[in-house]
């Protein structure tokens, strides 16, 4: 996989000159009119030419090819610059709130026509900066997490402007740290996301959106495997999951398993995005792992209707799903999920009535989550 994109990094550096240029305008101008706020906002702008040199070095470094040192390639390189970025969006957290609270002691008088021309000057040109990378802000994390910085910076402008017109009308200075305060809040919103988002991905987390259940589900499904066992799911970097699995067979020839094996990898790549596949067929349990998915030795499995009712967006429908679907694997059973979220009464949709379970037709649940011996039991039964 590589991740060259010429017009990607033609519009980081045009990013980074523009925010070069807000930078040493709000620094200039945060100290020549005393604005915290605006010094506060120029600290955000720093960060963001950070952000977006280190975003932009990564791009060229993850670009390279692989070596006998680097068998991946350099993707990962992407995740610690967007790790780097969020780290350091934290630190300077902490400086504005103390400096906010001093001020907010002992506040001093501040040019405040100045400020709002200056913070005005610099919320267009963050926006602009903005748009220049959003047809590319889901991309990576490297991108994301740069686009979040700039998103960020804007808002900071916008809020130094409400507190310079605030100032303008009525003289109350005191909203100048209260707004470097509530900078503060969105750094650390945004710095937050980022580093739960690289750090899942340096743990070898699976990756967002791919429920290892339904993955082990769709395995199991292709005709002629029994069994799925030692499954891992991973991201070498955003948007770019990556698979291994040991999948137990039929004794057959090799023409046999080069179709099973096609099969398995379109349909990884088609269902769930996953292109880089280790699939190691097997005709008897090599013993190494656990086993995720079960079928009848010889057949193909009997699917099992199982229904749930409610809103998906609801976070007890989700644990719902999660629970029926790990539990199916576990089981070993093929499962038929019908999911009906249309929801006519929007009150309902996460009150004590809903969501309900149906395994084979007979409702298990309703409103709170079943346990997972419960479903198991179940699923055992119904087949």
């Amino acid at each position: 996989m590589n991740h060259a994109n010429p017009q990607l990094e033609r519009r980081f550096i045009l990013a980074l000159l523009i925010s070069i240029v807000i930078f040493l305008a709000e620094l200039i101008g945060g100290w020549w009119t005393g604005s915290l706020a605006l010094l506060s906002d120029s600290a955000h702008v720093f960060l963001d030419v950070f952000a977006l040199a280190l975003s932009y070095v990564a791009l060229r470094v993850a670009a390279l090819p692989a070596d006998d040192r680097h068998t991946y390639g350099w993707h990962r390189l992407e995740v610690f610059a967007a790790l780097t970025n969020g780290i350091t969006l934290f630190g300077i957290t902490l400086a504005i709130f103390y400096e906010a609270w001093e001020r907010i002691q002992n506040p001093t008088p501040i040019h405040s026509g100045e400020m709002l021309v200056i913070a005005a000057v610099g919320l267009v040109a963050s926006l602009a900066t903005a748009r220049i990378l959003e047809d590319h802000r889901h991309d990576d994390l490297n991108t994301r997490s740069a686009f979040l910085h700039v998103i960020g910076d804007a808002l900071a402008s916008l809020g130094v402007i409400v507190g310079g017109i605030v100032m303008l009308a009525t003289g109350w200075y005191a909203i100048d740290p209260l707004i470097s305060a509530f900078i503060g809040l969105i750094i650390v919103t945004s710095s937050w996301r980022v580093l739960r988002s690289s750090l899942h991905i340096l743990f070898e987390g699976a990756p967002e959106g791919i429920a290892i259940g339904d993955v082990a589900q769709a395995i199991g499904n292709v005709a002629g495997v029994q069994e799925v066992h030692d499954l891992h799911l991973w991201s070498i970097c955003s948007g770019y999951p990556a698979l291994s699995a040991h999948v137990l067979v039929d004794d057959a020839s090799c023409t046999t398993t080069t179709t099973q094996m096609v099969s398995l990898k379109q349909m990884l790549a088609e269902r769930f995005a996953i292109q880089h596949t280790t699939i190691q067929f097997e005709t008897a349990n090599c013993g190494q792992g656990t086993i995720v998915r079960k079928n009848g030795a010889g057949e193909n499995p009997v699917s099992i209707e199982v229904k749930l009712v409610g809103a998906d967006t609801c976070r007890r429908y989700q644990l719902m799903r999660e629970i029926i679907l790990d539990e199916a694997a576990r089981a070993g059973t093929a499962i038929e999920l019908v999911e009906e979220t249309e929801v006519k009464d929007i009150l309902k949709y996460c009150t004590v009535n809903l969501p309900m379970l149906f395994i084979g037709g007979k409702k298990i649940a309703q409103g709170n989550s079943p346990s997972r011996e419960k479903v198991l039991e179940y699923l055992r039964g119904a087949r």
